[in-house]
């Protein structure tokens, strides 16, 4: 399973939200390009961005820090936030990102969604944040009344290359992902599932590793990175390549199932 280390941009500095909330973030770095170099030394071989600003703006606003860090890095980046038309999308491809990541346009011009899943095969990644099984746009400010797991259907028919599913009321709380809702979502579909949301330590990260069979292939983790409570390292041995001897012998799988 990948372990992918989020950087969220807000006025160019690396922040994190509490719950989506942009009244209530937390500034961990003026500098991303430095964080993102951190990531890459300690064993990152994908790298999480968002544009904060772009998502609340409609438009990309980060360029400068995602180019940087696009410059400075050799692992594949994704990038979200902001990307609501052709031109956005070609834009952060044109940077050297690899995936561009779609939330708000899924659910509100889905057919350009289609067209880019055709024109950019492989290359674009579905973003579905959700409050109460319900999917939210521009930043998390809006709630629709698209169930996440049907959109999730109708966007692995358009050839989206993966879903990142992220339960906002988990995000930047360490309160744990939310199994049940990612179990749903992975039984909808057969493209991979990305967990986003509430990951606070080692134990949070084996419990996503149960559902790794039934599609969930990777996580993204962000606050608990920032504030120490797992280490980068530790947590690519827990459910990284070579994991299976590093999994504590007395954990019970069967409270994740």
């Amino acid at each position: 399973m990948d372990v992918i280390p989020a950087i969220d941009l807000l006025a160019g500095q690396c922040v994190r939200l509490y719950q989506g909330d942009y009244q209530r973030s937390q500034v961990f770095s003026e500098n991303p390009v430095d964080v993102a170099k951190q990531w890459v030394d300690q064993g990152a071989t994908r790298l999480h961005i968002v544009d904060l600003d772009g998502a609340k703006a409609g438009k990309v606003v980060n360029l400068g820090a995602i180019e940087a860090i696009a410059q400075a890095i050799s692992i594949p980046i994704e990038i979200g936030g902001g990307l609501r038309d052709r031109a956005s999308v070609q834009q952060v491809f044109n940077l050297g990102v690899q995936w561009a990541i779609l939330g708000t346009i899924a659910v509100e011009q889905p057919q350009l969604v289609q067209e880019l899943c055709q024109d950019f095969p492989n290359k674009i990644i579905i973003g579905i944040d959700a409050r109460d099984g319900l999917v939210a746009t521009r930043g998390w400010l809006e709630t629709s009344q698209v169930l996440a797991t049907q959109l999730a259907v109708q966007m692995q028919e358009f050839g989206a290359a993966a879903i990142i599913y992220t339960d906002i009321h988990r995000d930047g709380t360490l309160s744990g992902p939310n199994l049940a809702a990612l179990r749903e979502l992975a039984s909808a579909i057969s493209i991979p599932v990305i967990a986003s949301g509430g990951v606070s330590s080692v134990t949070d990260l084996l419990s996503l590793l149960a559902l790794e069979p039934q599609g969930v292939t990777g996580v993204i983790v962000g606050r608990a990175l920032y504030t120490g409570d797992i280490s980068l390292r530790e947590a690519l041995r827990a459910i990284g390549p070579g994991r299976i001897q590093d999994i504590p012998p007395n954990l019970d799988f069967s409270t994740f199932a």
